[in-house]
């Protein structure tokens, strides 16, 4: 706390008692102008190191595409074989902290004060909360991910002359016992997308609604670290933590939109014939970004809360239909099941050090937690902008618990009804299929597989959509120095920027595997910023009025 009298101007009126007076006002380091029909409103250091920065990458990779793609390459052997355990033990962390918030009396606290109002239902908060934190991931794995972890389970474990693990499978994997490598593959795939990812999430968007809503702050990435900074965040390590944050977010969206692309690709080929090319996907690229450009336009209210909405829906529907179609009896009860697998492999599978199954753990765990991580300002973020008016304890509820057992319910019903073909049906195409194929493989077995199929690849596209309007809504709030309200022009911009990060990297450098080593790259870095943030959030919570 500072001796200054004026507090800084948010969208919101924090509350008077828990404010932080600071001598900073929202936009003071903003550039403001126009530019032709366009205007601008930049925060000074932010904006231009992180467009030049990104610039130079873009034009580094098109120009050397062979050097991009071993360096990629050799930054993400780099990281997940040295760092695995740093990011196994960081997101251990982040949920236990999440759990000790959320016995603790500081979870009575409402962010936004005491007579704050949630400005949405629970219905659009949820369904929001889902489509910009997963939902393009779950397409994409929900069934091929599942499926590689019983494989590799039932194949056993195997030993290279150095000693050293080979096989894929996790933990102790499950040879010859089907029914338990049903179970530790299924565990294994909840895993990654349960309480870890979500707890990360939230540690961001509760940081960030603290500081705005209760303290007073612009709603940007540094203003979580003024307990630790003080003044000093308005200077040069706030600069840094911003532009980290753009960095993380736009590699993490990057990889998404080259992952939406490959599956939409896949299942436009299965239907009308479209080939599976790199010029179809940036087709693909292109013209669902000028969707998102749309979305982006209309605003969070009328853009991304309504697709939000449909999307679940839609989701829910092919849900659904896989569990009627499928197994249905098996399904249902396997949930419980499953989630019993989930629970008993956690601590082992959470365990950061003495692992053996290091494919698994390195080339699955890592790169998963460090994607939540990339994507966590963005996620964080908008998380923040839709929960004022909730308690801590309702938000950390919603935002870990809920969301993590609508995975549990996907990955359950699409995984262990691919699963179940494989293993009562004899059905072998659905693990021979490519991965992005995967998924459509699966229905492919089923009635009515055009439909379904198609609601599949709309399903794809909208959570690409949502994923890409609601992350350049985030990006462009940090840049322009935590304005919710700076000019359209620049979330188009970053929009924009979004699709050619995507494409270039899918062209030029490797395709998929260098969007994943971007991923890793980016998400080593803000993992320390995270950790940081949950010293942050204690001290916050410690000072608002009791």
């Amino acid at each position: 706390m500072t001796d200054s009298k004026d507090p800084v101007q948010t969208p919101y009126e924090a509350p008077p008692e828990s404010i932080i007076e600071t001598d900073y006002d929202i936009g003071q380091d903003n550039i403001e102008g126009q530019f032709g029909p366009f205007g601008f409103d930049l925060h000074k250091p932010v904006f231009p190191v992180s467009a030049i920065a990104v610039i130079a990458f873009v034009v580094f990779t098109l120009l050397l595409p062979e050097k991009a793609g071993n360096m990629f390459s050799a930054m993400f052997s780099f990281v997940t074989k040295g760092f695995d355990w740093f990011f196994l033990g960081a997101a251990d962390i982040f949920v236990i902290v999440c759990l000790l918030i959320v016995i603790s009396p500081y979870g009575k606290i409402r962010l936004g004060g005491p007579e704050a109002k949630p400005d949405f239902t629970y219905t659009s908060w949820f369904a929001m909360l889902f489509a910009a934190g997963m939902g393009i991931g779950l397409m994409f794995y929900g069934v091929s991910e599942p499926l590689s972890h019983f494989s590799s389970s039932m194949g056993g474990i195997s030993v290279g002359e150095d000693g050293v693990r080979t096989d894929w499978a996790p933990l102790g994997a499950a040879a010859g016992n089907e029914a338990e490598a049903v179970r530790l593959g299924m565990a294994a795939s909840i895993f990654h997308w349960g309480l870890h990812p979500w707890a990360i999430y939230a540690i961001v968007a509760l940081s960030l609604a603290l500081f705005s809503y209760n303290k007073g702050l612009p709603l940007t990435i540094r203003s979580a670290f003024y307990p630790i900074f003080g003044e000093r965040v308005w200077g040069w390590p706030g600069h840094i933590i911003d532009i980290l944050a753009v960095f993380a977010t736009l590699f993490g969206l990057a990889t998404s939109l080259g992952l939406g692309a490959a599956q939409a690709n896949s299942g436009f080929n299965k239907l009308f014939g479209m080939p599976i090319s790199d010029t179809s996907q940036v087709i693909l690229i292109c013209g669902i970004t000028a969707v998102a450009l749309f979305s982006v336009v209309r605003g969070l209210e009328a853009g991304v809360k309504l697709l939000s909405e449909i999307n679940m829906g839609v989701a829910f529907l092919l849900w659904a239909f896989v569990l009627i179609a499928g197994p249905t009896l098996l399904l249902t009860t396997d949930i419980l099941n499953f989630l019993g697998a989930y629970l008993q492999y956690l601590p082992e599978l959470s365990m950061p050090i003495g692992r053996e199954d290091v494919n698994f753990s390195q080339g699955w765990t890592s790169f998963y937690w460090a994607w939540w991580i990339s994507w966590s300002p963005f996620v964080g973020m908008f998380i923040a902008r839709v929960s004022r008016g909730r308690t801590v304890r309702e938000f950390i509820i919603s935002v870990l618990i809920v969301p993590s057992m609508v995975c549990v319910l996907w990955m359950s019903v699409f995984g262990g009804a691919a699963i179940s073909q494989v293993v009562r049906d004899g059905y072998m195409a659905v693990t021979e299929a490519p991965l992005p194929l995967q998924l459509f493989t699966m229905l492919d077995a089923m009635p009515w597989t055009a439909i379904t199929s198609f609601i599949g690849i709309v399903l794809v596209i909208v959570f690409f959509v949502t994923s890409s309007d609601s992350g350049s809504l985030v990006i462009d709030t940090i840049a322009a120095g935590g304005k919710v309200d700076a000019p359209v022009p620049q979330r188009v911009f970053w929009c924009l920027f979004e699709g050619v990060v995507a494409i270039v990297l899918l062209l030029s450098a490797g395709g998929l595997s260098s969007l994943q080593s971007m991923v890793i790259s980016t998400g080593l870095p803000f993992t320390v910023v995270l950790l940081m943030m949950c010293y942050a959030i204690w001290r916050g919570l410690a000072s608002e009025p009791r």
